[in-house]
């Protein structure tokens, strides 16, 4: 239920109106003088302008396409020196690693490796239980399995941060969702959850006998050119150049603390969301994927094919979600760790791209951040 609402703030962003009065934020243009459709580069500047705030203590954007480009960041590598935010940092990517992951799983289908309509319990046997009714590889990559949520390490920030050094497994995520008993019926519903792309990471592994990282790099990162990717397993560091990620806690006195949220172990995250990536990084994934360099045809159609017949379905099986505004349609993977959101977004034909990276200081609030807010309404308009 969480994506719905996600869809229904990101519909709701388009139409806020741009918040007046800020100060230029540092930006650079490039490509073709403004036109009507090209990138409203003063829109852009403010939207990210002002940071460090309340709200998110730095931004990096960057819009392409066909119509126009323009790179832009704002805010502070980290709230203690105040220094410039990195433009070229890596961050948590979050959520965006099932589109590295679904295209993983597409190129391992047309080298026929994988079947897409096989169920995913011929490849992993035992790790489903009985009340489980077959579930297709596209049922995971489309979000309609009906597998239930695994366990974690927690349900609020103060238990999951109490365990941030901790290592909860993918195996055990897996096993400890097909312990439960099934949402509902193979194909009749679409529920967005990390659970479905667990078991795809652990499909991988299945079938090439390697790890996801290594499958992921060889089969997405490398033909995409993604240089400053990487997937950390158990490591809670972002290797490399990075701004800080901050968690906003209210205390008992009734002020507000932020609480650094960098180093944390994301390996239950797993193939579902522990990329580390960057802006210009994940610009290269789209545009690689949507030319057809990573995933060929006729594998290509599922990227952008929402399963038919099921009411509100907007998810594809190439990990990414259908969103129509003003005839336009984009397709769109959000991200969310503690610390870090993240975005991609693009037209079919590439006249419009966006990813950002926003060091948000609620990440997983489902309330709509007001830079990101800002930032997709100048974006896509």
């Amino acid at each position: 239920m969480r994506d719905i609402r996600r869809r229904s703030i990101l519909a709701g962003a388009l139409a806020v109106p741009l918040t007046a009065g800020l100060p230029a934020a540092s930006a650079t243009a490039a490509g073709p003088a403004r036109r009507a459709s090209a990138p409203d580069t003063e829109a852009l500047r403010a939207a990210i302008a002002g940071l460090p705030d309340a709200n998110a203590t730095a931004a990096l954007v960057r819009v392409g396409g066909t119509e126009g480009r323009w790179r832009g960041s704002s805010g502070v590598h980290d709230l203690e020196s105040g220094r410039p935010a990195d433009p070229d940092a890596r961050f948590r990517a979050g959520s965006t690693t099932k589109v590295v992951t679904a295209a993983a799983v597409l190129r391992l289908a047309h080298e026929g490796r994988i079947d897409l309509d096989t169920p995913v319990q011929h490849y992993l046997p035992g790790l489903l239980g009985r009340r489980f009714r077959p579930v297709t590889v596209r049922q995971l990559l489309d979000h309609t399995s009906g597998i239930p949520a695994g366990d974690g390490l927690g349900t609020t920030f103060e238990e999951v941060y109490a365990h941030r050094f901790d290592t909860l497994t993918p195996q055990r995520v897996a096993a400890s969702a097909g312990a439960k008993k099934p949402e509902f019926c193979p194909g009749r519903q679409q529920h967005y959850l990390n659970i479905n792309y667990t078991f795809l990471g652990l499909l991988i592994e299945r079938v090439t006998g390697r790890s996801y990282a290594s499958e992921a790099a060889r089969l997405v990162l490398r033909p995409a050119g993604m240089r400053d990717t990487y997937f950390p397993g158990t490591d809670p560091r972002i290797l490399g150049p990075h701004n800080r990620g901050y968690q906003a806690v209210r205390k008992a006195d009734g002020t507000t603390e932020f609480l650094d949220v960098t180093e944390w172990n994301q390996a239950d995250r797993f193939a579902a969301g522990d990329m580390i990536s960057t802006t210009a990084d994940l610009e290269r994934l789209l545009t690689g994927l949507f030319r057809g360099r990573i995933v060929p045809r006729p594998q290509l159609r599922e990227v952008f094919s929402v399963p038919p017949g099921i009411a509100g379905a907007s998810y594809s099986a190439g990990g990414l979600q259908r969103f129509e505004s003003d005839g336009k349609v984009y397709w769109v993977k959000s991200g969310g760790r503690y610390g870090y959101n993240s975005a991609i977004a693009a037209t079919r034909d590439l006249s419009r791209t966006l990813v950002y990276s926003v060091n948000s200081t609620d990440a997983k609030s489902e309330d709509a951040n007001p830079v990101v807010v800002r930032i997709i309404t100048a974006a896509l308009k």
